[in-house]
């Protein structure tokens, strides 16, 4: 019997391998996430190192290249103008977005805000670009106390809006969302539109992990959409459903951070499906990037690396494994907003060919990839590497 081809693509969120060469534009020179990591004694990763992450070009400034990996090892570049989570995953998935999102470095203007308010039918605090930890802290005693919702944004094209769940169940969060999803179209259609619900006390505030992102759709077809029309799985973990707004996805995983996202691909690896497992870890950008909390960060990775000697030991023959990012967030630098990086690629399999795969001119060459192995349609952008993964093996 003909054993089923699994892929099982994993974004580590903001892990970043170096400044892409119009980082300037973004304000983002000198940045790289992952290099930044290794001046922390959190960082132990003999499987990633093994399978070659430090011998990519971008990191061999910290000495740690082995020279012959394991694994089959890369890196891309970002065509998409942006930085942010939709842009990276969308670019990954084969779309490529050729003007930014809207952003709001002084808040929403008075258009926007007052048409919010006229949906939910209250007022509204805040409006500026802040951080969540911090927002909360600000604004949530005068949040409970008038029964307005936070709204804000950040650097990225997003609107964020925070409750307490003593004053708005998530739910009726959710319900809010989805109202400025529908009002934020046109010139003000943000990538995101984010629940930001929290709990506590006055001065021991803190976000829960009901967290829900609202997109945009994708325009065109994704690599979700091109294989479940051909008749195959694709299984979600972590934001993965929220990015794509569930287009395409046939099964789907929500988690509270990176261990149970690492527990479900565990989970998956053990299940008899045929397409692409499609995972989110989002800890290492929201937990540990934006709050520039490197030690964190690297102890994450350590926690990721360690989590490969069980994912090792459960590959199937025909299993592809594709480790990557999104973007970067380099938590060493001054700024607590996502850098302009290479995003990393390091494949590994039964049957993968160890070896560089260059310099990627698009994060799509994952996507295109993915797609010839599994038999489907190519999206509309990126070249597949994936005769370097299997060489002398017939792809379309």
């Amino acid at each position: 019997m003909k054993s089923k081809k699994r892929v099982f693509l994993i974004v580590l969120d903001s892990a970043g391998v170096g400044e892409l060469p119009d980082a300037a534009d973004y304000g983002d020179v000198g940045s790289n996430t992952f290099l930044s990591l290794t001046g922390s004694a959190k960082l132990d990763i003999p499987n990633l190192t093994r399978l070659g992450i430090f011998d990519l070009p971008t990191l061999a400034a910290c000495g740690r290249a082995v020279g012959s990996p394991c694994g089959a090892y890369g890196y891309a570049a970002e065509r998409s103008a942006g930085k942010d989570t939709i842009v990276g995953h969308w670019e990954i998935a084969g779309v490529r977005t050729r003007r930014a999102f809207p952003v709001y470095p002084e808040g929403f203007p008075e258009e926007v805000i007052r048409a919010f308010e006229k949906a939910i039918g209250t007022g509204t605090l805040c409006n500026k670009p802040y951080s969540g930890t911090e927002v909360i802290k600000d604004y949530g005693e005068e949040h409970m106390r008038t029964g307005y919702p936070i709204v804000y944004t950040s650097a990225d094209s997003v609107f964020q809006i925070a409750c307490h769940n003593d004053v708005y169940s998530v739910p009726e969060l959710y319900a809010m969302c989805e109202k400025a999803r529908a009002l934020l179209k046109g010139k003000h259609g943000v990538a995101r539109v984010i629940a930001r619900p929290f709990a506590g006390e006055p001065g021991k505030f803190y976000r829960t992990t009901d967290r829900r992102d609202y997109s945009l759709t994708p325009k065109t077809d994704t690599i979700l959409d091109l294989v479940s029309s051909a008749g195959m799985d694709v299984i979600s973990v972590g934001k993965i459903e929220n990015v794509f707004s569930g287009r395409g996805i046939t099964e789907s995983h929500h988690t509270s951070g990176n261990t149970e996202g690492i527990e479900f691909i565990k989970k998956i690896q053990k299940q008899d499906f045929n397409g692409l497992c499609f995972v989110n870890l989002v800890d290492f950008d929201q937990l540990y990037g934006h709050r520039n909390d490197v030690d964190g960060y690297a102890a994450a990775m350590t926690e990721f690396d360690c989590a490969l000697d069980d994912v090792f030991a459960a590959m199937r023959e025909d299993d592809l494994y594709i480790v990557t990012a999104d973007h970067g967030c380099d938590p060493s630098t001054p700024s607590t907003d996502h850098s302009r990086e290479y995003i990393p690629i390091i494949c590994f399999g039964k049957r993968v060919k160890p070896g560089f795969l260059g310099r990627r001119s698009t994060y799509s060459d994952i996507g295109c990839t993915v797609c010839d192995y599994l038999g489907a349609a190519r999206p509309a952008n990126g070249r597949s590497f994936i005769n370097k993964l299997f060489p002398g093996e017939s792809k379309k």
